[in-house]
């Protein structure tokens, strides 16, 4: 019995060894294996994602204009509508008393926001980074729609169809949650980069 016992304490401390070894091999396997599925959220990726989204294309929206200052009434609205050829035919009508007889310069601008007298709604809608000029010509903003003339009542009309415009869709073509902007001066469509337009006197946002 004296022989035998220092070999069975032996035995049990190699076998002890062995599986406090495993045991350890074993959480450190399973700590690489979190660290190499654990992969970190890159929010910056997301947020491009939602930036560049395409939405649904739509028939129809509409921007409701009102006056930014008490004293210039400004009553219109912009009537936008897919036509044939993946076009937008715009219908504007504009009533200015203060202005009859006159003729005012309205754009899109690229934010539908017309807090703090029409500035939040920040400068022209340009997507192409182009030259602000006159629709049409060699360079001009997505948004540089032009002047209307108002008649001795101080009514006006302008319509205009084009394809640089969508109701929905890409970015770089939606005019959805984008703002139009009255101002009120002429717009001599040389000035960068708004055309020495005036004030902004009107303001609405586009919604479908």
């Amino acid at each position: 019995m004296k022989k035998q016992f220092p070999l069975a304490v032996f035995i049990s401390f190699i076998f002890f060894c062995s599986c406090n070894s495993n045991t350890n091999k074993t959480e450190e396997e399973t700590k690489e294996d979190t660290a190499i599925t654990s992969t970190p959220t890159d929010t910056s990726v997301h947020e491009m994602r939602v930036d560049t989204a395409t939405k649904p294309l739509m028939a129809h929206a509409e921007a409701k204009l009102s006056g930014t200052y008490s004293d210039t009434t400004v009553d219109g609205t912009a009537v936008f509508d897919s036509v044939a050829g993946n076009k937008v035919k715009m219908v504007l009508t504009l009533t200015i008393s203060k202005k009859a007889g006159k003729s005012v310069a309205v754009h899109i601008h690229e934010h539908g926001d017309c807090g703090d007298t029409g500035k939040l709604a920040h400068g022209h809608w340009n997507p192409g980074n182009t030259q602000h000029g006159k629709w049409g010509s060699a360079n001009f903003h997505a948004g540089d729609i032009g002047n209307v003339k108002l008649n001795s009542a101080g009514k006006g009309t302008l319509t205009l169809t084009t394809n640089l415009w969508s109701i929905g869709g890409t970015a770089d073509k939606n005019i959805v949650g984008r703002s139009i902007i009255v101002h009120g001066g002429m717009d001599d469509y040389k000035t960068q980069p708004s055309g020495n337009s005036g004030g902004r006197i009107g303001c609405g946002v586009i919604k479908e």
